[in-house]
């Protein structure tokens, strides 16, 4: 019995025969077959990607890039001949309507970025409280977002005239003594109401841009402060700020451009007046290569609004970057 026993007892070196046999990885012909079929999916899902911006984004400023050192015009049976540099130190030299558009671009730009991204923080600090009604008032506030820039430029054109809602509204808050006045027809308020318009505007975007960095911070970090007897003041400055720093370099970044691209608001307020007070570099940009036909001379005032965003962007994220990285 006890022979038969011994006998079903497996040899050692059956088992740790066994044991590498169960540890040996099985083998890679599968895993190299679904290998390669998901790079064959992945491609043929990146080719449409790829063809569109190809086409549609490097095709284009590939053209731009060649145009901005021709006299290329729109329509013209003249083919565009090279002049080298002479677009751009027209621009910079001759151009006083490109100076006035560039100066006002960075006035704009020097004003929204600031008031747009402190009063969104200011919203989303509001509207994060837990209080009653605070959905509706994030509606609210994101309302403008939602609608056209053209409905919302075209609305704000007729509230700003001389009979309109603002000067009505500002009337009767003055019993009035305030006589009123064409806001867009005055250079002086022309590109402080745009400013005004846009800010509304936009600000319910960044708002909610703020309230999702908030959800970030955890309840606990509140807590930790509240127990060391901190003030609400000095949680903000020193816990609330600190940890918003990622959305905040997002929100001024994005502020920038969006400031620095400013098109239809003038377009369709003031169409760059009067007397040129509300001209933006975009505008220009149109208007010199669509309008009057410039298509060389548009193309070089592109690349030099190209280099002006580039150059902020690149500014904006080096003075806001960690200390460590």
């Amino acid at each position: 019995m006890g022979a038969k026993l011994a006998s079903r007892e497996p040899d050692s070196s059956t088992v740790e025969g066994a044991a590498v046999t169960a540890a040996a990885p099985p083998p890679k012909t599968k895993r190299r077959s679904h290998s390669r079929a998901e790079q064959r999916a992945g491609t043929a899902f990146a080719v449409p990607g790829i063809v569109l911006l190809l086409v549609f984004v490097i095709g284009p400023a590939v053209v731009s890039l060649v145009l901005a050192f021709t006299n290329a015009r729109l329509i013209s049976p003249t083919p565009p001949e090279f002049i080298g540099l002479e677009n751009f130190r027209r621009a910079f030299t001759e151009d006083a309507t490109f100076h006035r558009s560039l100066l006002n671009t960075l006035l704009f730009a020097c004003i929204v970025v600031p008031l747009q991204g402190g009063l969104g923080l200011v919203l989303a600090l509001l509207v994060n409280q837990k209080l009653a009604g605070r959905n509706f008032f994030r509606t609210v506030f994101f309302l403008p977002v939602i609608t056209s820039m053209v409905v919302v430029s075209l609305l704000w054109r007729f509230l700003y005239q001389e009979d309109g809602l603002v000067n009505s509204a500002l009337s009767m808050l003055t019993g009035g003594a305030w006589a009123g006045q064409a806001w867009l027809a005055n250079p002086s308020t022309a590109l402080g109401a745009i400013v005004v318009m846009s800010v509304w505007q936009g600000v319910g975007f960044h708002m909610i841009i703020w309230l999702a960095g908030l959800q970030t911070i955890p309840e606990e970090v509140y807590e930790a402060g509240a127990l060391d007897g901190t003030t609400p003041w000095q949680r903000f400055w020193h816990l609330t700020l600190p940890l918003l720093k990622p959305t905040f370099v997002f929100v001024l970044i994005t502020i920038t451009i969006a400031a620095m691209s400013l098109f239809v608001q003038v377009n369709i307020m003031t169409g760059g007046g009067p007397v040129g007070s509300t001209s933006t570099i975009v505008l220009q940009i149109v208007q010199k290569g669509f309008q009057q036909q410039q298509m060389g001379y548009g193309a070089a005032l592109s690349l030099v609004f190209f280099c002006i965003v580039l150059t902020l962007a690149l500014v904006q994220r080096r003075l806001t970057r960690d200390k460590d990285s």
